[in-house]
């Protein structure tokens, strides 16, 4: 079946939009307050020091904190950009409320072995699906750079849907680990399917009625 030059770029326009809702979201936690609860700053609404983000529709637990180095730093070196994020607390949790699906990646740095839980519902709830397996990549670290090595991990849910990633499972002790570019495929939002249902429909009522007037 050839389709007519308009349903063809209406069928393009539809699958590229369908793309562009699922296209990674990376919270790079560069434009948090320093030591602030990272909260709703990435899901409309601010850290606890009332500054707002971008809205990328994640959210974080109140043990989850931005960090920075400063004047009685350095915290960390070698990072890709300004902030990481620091878990203080069994409270570190990433909130995707629309949920993700397929690979799943973090940079980390971290001076002693750690696990991060990847689970089916919100707040670390629900089913544990995977987990990011964290070795001690930083333990030969400067004394005044204590977290100077930064190594990607990824798990890839394949078909399955997670909705919280739990970082706080990373603190014990004197250890002390850091995430960045925390990066997550978002799954699509049901409108979307919709527009693409809706629009398929139309272009098969044009096909049909060109193959009647051709006949």
């Amino acid at each position: 079946m050839k389709l007519h030059p308009a349903s063809a770029a209406l069928l393009g326009g539809l699958i590229l939009a369908g793309s562009a809702h699922a296209a990674p979201v990376v919270v790079d936690f560069e434009t948090p307050n320093s030591f602030a609860s990272i909260a709703e700053h990435y899901n409309g609404g601010t850290d606890s020091l009332g500054l707002a983000g971008v809205n990328l529709g994640v959210s974080f637990g109140l043990d989850a904190l931005a960090l920075r180095n400063d004047e009685l730093g350095p915290y960390f070196s070698n990072a890709e950009g300004l902030g990481v994020l620091s878990a203080v607390g069994a409270e570190s949790t990433m909130n995707v409320a629309a949920g993700f699906t397929g690979v799943a990646s973090v940079l980390y740095a971290g001076n002693a072995v750690a696990n991060v839980g990847i689970w089916s519902g919100l707040n670390g709830t629900g089913t544990r699906l995977g987990q990011f397996e964290l070795s001690a990549n930083s333990a030969g670290c400067a004394v005044n750079t204590p977290l100077c090595v930064f190594t990607t991990a990824s798990f890839d849910l394949g078909a399955g849907v997670a909705k919280s990633i739990t970082f706080g499972e990373s603190v014990s002790g004197e250890s002390a680990v850091v995430f960045d570019k925390v990066t997550v495929a978002a799954v699509p939002e049901p409108g979307t399917y919709a527009l693409m249902g809706l629009g398929l429909v139309g272009i098969a009522g044009v096909a049909r009625r060109r193959a009647r007037n051709a006949a």
